[in-house]
């Protein structure tokens, strides 16, 4: 999911994507545990379902969160870390994952999904790509064996890095050493009805480039916005702005209709010294109270307008053991303590809304992305999970020209 610091290149804007089927907008939560101090599952419960959110995805298939969860009817996408890709080739290994990892907590925890790695196609490990889809397609079999293949899914969580292209909008399209393995894994998810699954963090863009990036359009607030001069559709946030580009690299291989969710998304309420001009409370309060209230009102991108998205915003903790800048361990909306961070400012059950808006950055500044020299930073992997580390960026196109309205 994050990131390190470091700039330099061109532009960015991306985004995140599940699969063919289209399900009605709603806020997922990633939890992840790499802390020594967090509150023990149970207790997360109520966390999760005081933000309204109606589903979580682990780093793992951890059984003490899946059991704490039981019967609650939040939907679990579990994980399979990059570090167990090679041994799920074995058909025997994967089957005994899944009934392990999740036949045996269904019906009572409502497992919808496997996550297979995290940024693999990304991550310059031959093996691992070559692993990746007959890991999937291991997986899914065994699901078809126990017959779970039609309410458990399989997918993979992509780096925003695949794709080459992504500014304007129109012009998204995939890396070109990449376009043959994720036609390929695309004809395994249109044919399995499974989520595509990408990581998109505008607050890295502003934060490369805090002169360049106008705050109130990557913190969804009112502003002048920005024009695609080839489709004529106006953007006002960023967020979507990086989604349509990964619609517009589906459209180019010939994948139309898919619907682009969000599998990682969020903001630092603190960091490092050199992370201040980004990382801060308020800026987080912004970026995560506003995108809840977005998602709720269930509107498409603009390339989408009838298609409502789900996404899962990252965190639910701050967790203290991450290791990278400080803002690593500062993406969540809880602390340990189960106290909230800040305010996200949005109803929650008899509770009355209140709107966070305010100033950012320049207006009628032309927004510019600036992604890290990598377009991509490395995984870190845990026990049975992994959070990426940096979930930034794309490249390219010298000479944009994004008319600012």
């Amino acid at each position: 999911m994050e990131l390190s610091t470091s700039l330099s290149m061109l532009l960015l804007l991306l985004v995140s994507a599940p699969a063919t089927p289209r399900t009605a907008a709603s806020i997922g939560i990633n939890y992840g545990q790499i802390a020594n101090n967090l509150p023990s599952p149970d207790r997360a419960v109520p966390l999760v379902k005081s933000i309204g959110a109606t589903k979580v995805k682990l780093y793992d298939a951890d059984p003490k969160v899946l059991c704490a969860f039981a019967n609650t009817g939040i939907e679990f996408t579990v994980s399979l870390g990059n570090e167990y890709i090679v041994q799920m080739r074995d058909v025997n290994q994967a089957r005994a994952w899944v009934k392990n990892k999740v036949q045996a907590f269904l019906p009572d925890t409502k497992i919808t999904s496997i996550a297979v790695g995290n940024e693999v196609l990304t991550s310059n490990d031959t093996v691992l790509v070559d692993g990746l889809i007959p890991v999937m397609e291991n997986l899914h079999t065994a699901l078809a064996e126990l017959g779970l293949d039609k309410q458990v899914t399989v997918t993979t969580s992509h780096s925003i890095a695949v794709l080459e292209t992504s500014y304007p909008p129109s012009t998204g399209r995939f890396r070109r050493d990449l376009v043959g393995c994720m036609a390929k894994l695309l004809d395994f998810q249109c044919r399995t009805g499974s989520p595509i699954m990408i990581n998109a963090y505008p607050y890295f863009a502003y934060q490369a480039s805090p002169k360049q990036v106008n705050l109130d359009f990557v913190l969804f607030q009112p502003g002048q916005g920005i024009l695609d001069p080839s489709t004529n559709l106006q953007y006002e946030n960023m967020l979507f702005a990086q989604m349509d580009a990964f619609h517009s690299a589906l459209n180019a291989i010939g994948y139309k209709n898919l619907t682009v969710h969000v599998s990682e998304t969020g903001w630092p309420s603190k960091g490092d010294a050199n992370e201040i001009v980004g990382a801060t409370l308020e800026n987080a309060k912004k970026y995560n109270g506003n995108l809840i209230r977005l998602v709720s009102q269930k509107k498409g991108t603009p390339m989408t307008p009838d298609q409502s998205f789900n996404l899962y915003v990252f965190a639910l903790f701050n967790e203290n053991m991450k290791p990278g800048p400080a803002s690593e361990r500062y993406y969540g909306l809880f602390n340990p303590d189960g106290t909230p961070v800040y305010s996200l400012g949005i109803a929650s059950k008899g509770s009355s809304t209140s709107n966070t808006t305010g100033s950012g950055g320049g207006g009628g500044v032309i927004p510019i992305w600036l992604p890290p020299p990598n377009g991509y930073m490395p995984m870190e992997s845990g026990s049975e999970r992994l959070e990426l580390m940096g979930a930034i960026a794309v490249l390219i196109v010298v000479g944009l020209s994004f008319l600012v309205f």
